[in-house]
């Protein structure tokens, strides 16, 4: 068995998730969230946010570590247990270009509720869910705490 480590990012802009739509050889392959292998002397963290870049073109910063998903798959010649470490992420545009090298034909942005019925998989829906409560908890703790601040600054 070969043991092989990538990482990931759900980047998320103005609460909508990007995802990458795969089609090998007019094969359809389904819609996934950015991930890759690691490289040597890299950190987990730079090859989330390398590999984000590389597959869809996307500029984007990391929040916070939301967790690891493992699986196995029949490679060219023997079975590889995969362990992919997930990063929430974020990104301050909407653009997006997929990287045709890897045979990704689409990209984009979607809401909650699109992203999750659009992925392939559901290791990465169930981390999706998981970083999507994440932005979620981050941003109203961040929206009460600034309505409190100036609601106590202007009394």
């Amino acid at each position: 068995m070969i043991e092989a480590v990538s990482c990931g990012g759900i980047v998320i802009h103005k609460w909508k998730i990007l995802l990458l739509y795969k089609n090998q050889n007019g094969k359809y392959m389904g819609w996934v969230l950015p991930k890759g292998t690691v490289e040597a002397g890299e950190t987990y963290q730079e090859t989330a946010i390398r590999e984000v870049h590389e597959e869809t073109g996307s500029i984007a910063t990391i929040l916070k570590y939301v967790g690891k998903t493992q699986y196995s798959f029949r490679g060219d010649e023997d079975m590889v247990s995969k362990t992919v470490h997930w990063y929430l992420m974020e990104t301050d545009s909407f653009y997006s270009k997929p990287q045709s090298e890897e045979y990704f034909a689409d990209a984009g942005f979607y809401k909650f509720h699109e992203a999750y019925h659009l992925l392939k998989f559901n290791d990465e829906r169930q981390i999706l869910k998981k970083a999507y409560q994440e932005y979620s908890d981050r941003n109203r703790s961040s929206f009460f705490y600034k309505k409190n601040f100036f609601k106590s600054y202007n009394t």
